[in-house]
């Protein structure tokens, strides 16, 4: 059994799989983004059909992560992931089969259902083994993994289809999905000591969710990673349009652009666990929130009066997201400091909290596109403002963290 609160060794391969557990979600919603156009007319569907394919996996990310939370605290961690991953990995192929919209979607919203485990179970194990400056070193080494989910996804995605089509994609997620499960059965032990499982019934549940709502270091650094996922979501909804429709990059140089965004990030989560003991949680999140604001200020600058040239866009972005290394990172050990005895149910509600800003994000930027930068630039200040105002409240309700 590992030790706890980061008293022994962490073994090296555990933050490989939690990693890839967690990024189950970017990596199986990026993967086959590219494929909307084949999977309409395989199935039969009109035009802009796939989306409500999205908006499945999406309910079911939503649904997943409350759920998979609770049977966390109930169960331990070690059976829900597994079975999870399981549903994750039987579901993806069923998607690959599937020959109605009606069927595909009904499977994807399963598929993610399952997928919610590795999304929810890997911060509650993180919490389970480590506490204040060892969780920021291990959810830092969560990040190189995690981070190279968007980076690789969409460009992985696109060369299954042109080469086996669109159902390869989701054979693929499959046997992710299994290499995870056999992986966690093999080799991952129980972290969640049993005197601390507790069940929960759905008024239990609610009642505990009401306790963790309101307790205020939770929310306000769950608010605060929730508004830095609006932005990011901003991003990743709008940027195809503005990068590739209206500047006409080629999707080469903006996979690189995308990539250098992601590489600034992941580059942040590996600095922040080093300058945390010199600088503490409260003065690193006050200068990457600020300094987020700034680089989304200049975005809307740039996109209301400065050169229309993808340059003056690209930059403010790489400068805005090379932030959320250190904000995301923070954020997540600040919500859960204060509940290891029901991690699992923290962890749900603040993976279903921020995944439902970032989803409001997402839809907004359909509405609003206009085939300008202007909307995309407006939404990410928009999250970049957020972040600033609740690590303003967070640093005056909650004794800064060391």
């Amino acid at each position: 059994m590992f030790g706890h609160a980061g008293r022994m060794p962490i073994p090296y391969w555990l933050p490989i799989l939690l990693g890839l557990v967690s990024a189950v979600g970017p990596v199986a919603t990026d993967m086959y983004l590219p494929a909307f156009p084949a999977i309409e007319a395989a199935l039969g569907s009109g035009p802009g059909s796939a989306q409500i394919t999205l908006a499945a996996w999406f309910a079911g990310l939503a649904v997943g992560q409350i759920t998979q939370g609770t049977l966390a605290d109930r169960f331990g961690r070690r059976m829900p992931l597994i079975l999870g991953m399981a549903l994750f990995t039987l579901a993806s192929g069923g998607c690959a089969v599937s020959t109605s919209l009606t069927t595909f979607s009904l499977l994807r919203a399963l598929s993610a259902f399952g997928g919610a485990a590795g999304m929810v179970i890997s911060r509650a194990v993180v919490r389970d083994l480590t506490e204040g400056i060892a969780s920021a070193r291990l959810m830092s080494r969560l990040m190189l993994i995690m981070g190279a989910g968007p980076i690789l996804a969409p460009s992985l995605g696109g060369v299954v289809l042109a080469a086996f089509g669109w159902q390869a994609i989701f054979w693929t997620n499959a046997i992710y999905g299994a290499i995870c499960t056999v992986w966690a059965a093999i080799a991952l032990p129980e972290t969640q000591k049993a005197h601390m499982r507790v069940k929960v019934t759905a008024g239990g549940f609610a009642a505990r969710a009401v306790t963790i709502l309101s307790e205020r270091q939770f929310i306000t650094n769950t608010l605060m990673s929730g508004s830095a996922m609006f932005a990011m979501f901003a991003f990743l909804a709008g940027s195809p349009g503005v990068f590739i429709e209206h500047f006409h990059l080629s999707p080469r140089v903006y996979a690189a652009l995308f990539g250098a965004g992601a590489f600034g990030m992941i580059a942040g989560s590996q600095i922040n666990p080093r300058i945390l003991p010199r600088f503490g949680a409260d003065r690193i999140l006050f200068c990457s929130t600020r300094t987020f604001l700034l680089g989304t200020v200049l975005l809307v600058l740039m996109a209301f009066v400065g050169p229309d040239v993808w340059l003056a866009i690209g930059l403010p972005i790489l400068l805005s997201f090379s932030t959320q290394g250190f904000t995301n990172q923070n954020a997540v050990v600040g919500a859960m400091t204060k509940h290891a005895a029901h991690a699992g149910s923290a962890s749900a509600l603040f993976g279903t909290l921020t995944f439902t800003m970032a989803s409001v994000s997402a839809t907004l930027s359909g509405v609003l596109a206009d085939g300008t930068p202007r909307p995309m630039a407006l939404m990410m200040l928009t999250g970049a403002a957020g972040t600033s105002v609740f690590d303003w409240l967070r640093r005056r309700i909650v004794k800064p963290a060391a």
